[in-house]
């Protein structure tokens, strides 16, 4: 899609922008009214003095260009009948209407210069014989003023589209993770919400039971007031992460769906599926016991692995892909997928549009771990996760 004409407006000027163009207008229109100064004082006194008249006119009238630039163009280009020294400030002018690349605009008052240059050619003493010089030499300067300024426009104009077009996709990008986050928000508030209910129908079938079984013993009450107790405190701490977890998200979101919940339990199944599916997998596990890690850990550190097998598939197929975890209650605990990035492959080309790697982010933020990931000097890709393993 091209660009209208004159659509962007010129950036303002500077002081010292405005110094410099009229510093330049004041110097071409003096140098070349040195060429018909002398004639002008010697043969028409009042002449001299209007030119010179005119050309400081001319200066001051040129910074109102951008206010005003038909009139001041039109303005200027009359002057040159009976001044020379507004030939800087004319030629500042025109190149600055030019810029807005409006044929209708520049053509007559480009014809409207070239014919005021004839007119001073006949009024000034010492020209005579001298108008078919002039024209052309008007042709000349009119057409590589008008080229000028139509090219400084199109760049402007240039310039100015690809940095909307810039602005306009990084806001879009912007959209796009924000999306990418709330959908991760989502999905991980599925999952607690799942295991939440789970939580609380244990505690009800407990609660339930002490309410209308008169037969339990002392023993068995207390173990069922244990698991009770236990369960409710897991479901408060479930229950404070899904509200960490919503706390920005859009109102009217169902989080109720069903979702599986996979957890490091389940972690030998999948990388069997990835095996199966042909990928090479290494898993070096050295907790003493997963099942004793607390189930939205787990949950998110199978998530880490996940997508770790699956960048690995994408981006390094074939590759030899190593998943290690380690830690106990008190330390935290460590998940890292780490492959070799094959032959040729570039660093822009790792994570796809990112989301998945983003939404990995968001679980381990919302767990109140920490979450990286990259290349290593030695060229491999690394996930790597810490999360919070209470004691």
């Amino acid at each position: 899609m091209t660009t209208p004409a004159g659509e962007y407006p010129p950036p303002p000027l500077t002081v010292w922008q405005r110094t410099w163009r009229t510093l330049a207008a004041a110097s071409a229109g003096g140098f070349v009214w040195l060429f018909v100064a002398f004639d002008q004082w010697d043969q028409d006194r009042p002449l001299f003095w209007l030119d010179l008249a005119l050309g400081v006119l001319g200066l001051v009238l040129m910074q109102y260009r951008r206010r005003w630039p038909v009139v001041i163009a039109i303005a200027l280009a009359l002057s040159g009948a009976a001044s020379i020294s507004t030939f800087g400030a004319w030629g500042i002018v025109c190149i600055s209407l030019a810029t807005r690349r409006r044929w209708s605009e520049t053509v007559p008052i480009g014809l409207l210069s070239i014919g005021a240059g004839q007119v001073f050619v006949l009024t000034q003493p010492g020209q005579e014989g001298e108008w078919l010089i002039n024209i052309v030499m008007s042709l000349l300067l009119v057409g590589v003023t008008i080229a000028m300024g139509m090219y400084i426009g199109a760049r402007r104009d240039l310039f100015e589209s690809l940095r909307d077009r810039a602005e306009r996709a990084e806001r879009e990008q912007s959209l796009q993770v924000a999306s990418a986050q709330a959908q991760e928000r989502t999905r991980i508030a599925r999952e607690m919400h799942d295991v939440l209910a789970h939580r609380m129908s244990l505690v009800a079938v407990h609660a339930g039971a002490l309410a209308y079984r008169s037969d339990l013993t002392a023993a068995e009450i207390r173990s069922t007031a244990e698991i009770i107790q236990a369960n409710s405190h897991r479901a408060l701490t479930d229950l404070r992460e899904i509200l960490g977890v919503l706390r920005d998200a859009e109102h009217g979101v169902d989080i109720t769906a069903h979702r599986p919940q996979p957890s490091l339990v389940s972690l030998e199944e999948l990388i069997d599926d990835e095996r199966a599916a042909g990928a090479r997998v290494k898993l070096r596990c050295q907790l003493d016991d997963p099942t004793t890690v607390p189930e939205s850990v787990g949950r998110t550190a199978y998530r880490i692995v996940q997508e770790g097998l699956t960048n690995a598939r994408k981006h390094a197929a074939g590759a030899t892909v190593r998943v290690t975890i380690t830690g106990r209650p008190g330390t935290g605990l460590d998940v890292e997928v780490r492959n070799p990035m094959r032959v040729g492959h570039r660093t822009a080309d790792v994570g796809g549009a990112g989301y998945g790697l983003i939404g990995l982010a968001e679980r381990a933020t919302a767990s109140h771990g920490r979450f990286e990931h990259g290349l290593t000097p030695d060229g491999d890709f690394v996930v790597r996760s810490w999360l919070p393993w209470p004691a």
